[in-house]
């Protein structure tokens, strides 16, 4: 019971001597120490996991298996926990408050993270470059962004290499024609998430839209502003 408490109150005391996590238990910290062995090694990409059904799960991520799939607006999930995190978007549930501003999360480790705001913490740092980041997600895109020239993600379709399996899979919908964006107010499904951002604002009123001072005409990326009132000081010079 005081093990499973921690989880709520995010007291974490048990700290990874690799990569300086921390974590409510033993157990929990013993686990994670398998992602750094070759125990449960990715055959795909080399990632260690931290056990044999962490590996499974995440071996979906190579073959874009997505078998969880939300009722409310269908989008699918490579893990159940991925859904069951996801469905408090629907449910508007965040459980997990900042002591110091108060802002809420819907899960603990978003929590851990926004408290690097405001302590400044960035625990991950790059052993090429010394720099440091804030979440071992975003030092993982540096260092293969930054320090990589691999480009092990090929397009079946036309051959095009990609670093990740996520730029892949957003480059394939050029080939397949997939709509992964829907309107949550209407039945419209996009391919780009820009695409769906430009509908809301346009056909739903969401966020917010540029005006021309001259004529009122409403645009929703500055670029396409510019250009509109340069074409009424074309036509009309003393327009400033």
């Amino acid at each position: 019971m005081n093990t499973h408490i921690k989880r709520h109150t995010g007291e974490k005391i048990f700290p990874c001597a690799k990569c300086e996590k921390c974590f409510s238990s033993q157990n929990d910290l013993s686990r994670h120490m398998n992602i750094h062995t070759t125990k449960y090694e990715c055959t795909e990409c080399g990632r260690c996991c931290q056990s044999n059904h962490a590996l499974a799960e995440h071996t979906r991520v190579h073959s874009g298996e997505k078998p969880f799939e939300c009722t409310v607006c269908s989008k699918r999930f490579t893990t159940s926990n991925e859904l069951v995190m996801h469905s408090r978007i629907h449910s508007g549930e965040k459980p997990y408050k900042c002591d110091v501003c108060e802002k809420a999360f819907s899960r603990s480790e978003h929590l851990c993270r926004h408290m690097r705001v405001h302590t400044g913490d960035k625990p991950y740092k790059c052993s090429l470059c010394d720099k440091g980041f804030s979440r071992s997600s975003d030092l993982q895109r540096h260092t293969l962004w930054v320090h990589s020239n691999s480009r092990p993600h090929q397009c079946d379709y036309c051959a095009v290499q990609f670093k990740t399996d996520a730029h892949l899979m957003q480059h394939v919908r050029i080939h397949t024609g997939a709509k992964a964006y829907s309107c949550k107010h209407c039945s419209e499904r996009f391919t780009w998430h820009y695409q769906l951002k430009t509908h809301l604002q346009t056909s739903h009123n969401e966020g917010s839209l540029l005006t021309c001072y001259i004529c009122q005409k409403k645009f929703t990326h500055g670029g396409s502003l510019k250009r509109h009132i340069l074409q009424h000081q074309s036509m009309n010079p003393s327009v400033m």
